[in-house]
């Protein structure tokens, strides 16, 4: 099993790949932990710190990996609340390559408040690429080409400081 040890002063480990997620664990210098998997570019890893009793996303950048370097492609669960629903009206209109993703405000607190996600799948150059975003706003505008065999698609999130909201499918044009 890989190890990952964290190269940098202070790291973030997230509750999904890429800076978009929520805050999940901090990484000092010289802290190390399982690599149990990575995205499907290998630039974030899911980690397992050995001073925590879950797994985490960190950037590959920030870690240095030993032991065998083959771990496989996952997925993980984003943490659930029931504090605030998922986003109404979600809505997306294209304009040639231009793609802009509305819906309502959420009601939330200030203090809980951490917005929305957006989780899409982008064609750029002719590859499917995931895009994780995060917004304060209640729209959004992606460049997305056409030319992909697959259909780009979307979901959006709620975030409030305890979780996500159930997810919501951007009805993609």
């Amino acid at each position: 099993m890989p190890v990952a040890t964290v190269m940098v002063a202070q790291a973030f480990c997230r509750y999904g790949p890429g800076t978009a997620y929520l805050y999940s664990h901090g990484l000092s210098a010289g802290d190390t932990a399982l690599v149990d998997g990575r995205n499907a570019s290998g630039t974030w890893l899911w980690l397992k710190p050995f001073n925590l009793d879950r797994h985490c996303w960190a950037a590959a950048s920030v870690v240095e990996v030993s032991g065998n370097q083959s771990v496989p492609v996952v997925t993980s669960s984003l943490p659930f609340t029931n504090d605030y629903g998922p986003p109404k009206g979600v809505q997306a209109k294209r304009d040639g390559d231009e793609v802009t993703v509305t819906w309502q405000m959420v009601p939330m607190t200030v203090d809980d408040s951490r917005g929305y996600l957006l989780e899409v799948f982008l064609c750029r150059n002719g590859l499917l690429l995931f895009t994780p975003v995060q917004t304060n706003d209640n729209h959004y505008v992606f460049t997305d080409e056409t030319g992909c065999a697959q259909a780009s698609s979307g979901l959006l999130y709620t975030v409030s400081k305890h979780g996500y909201s159930n997810p919501v499918q951007v009805p993609w044009p």
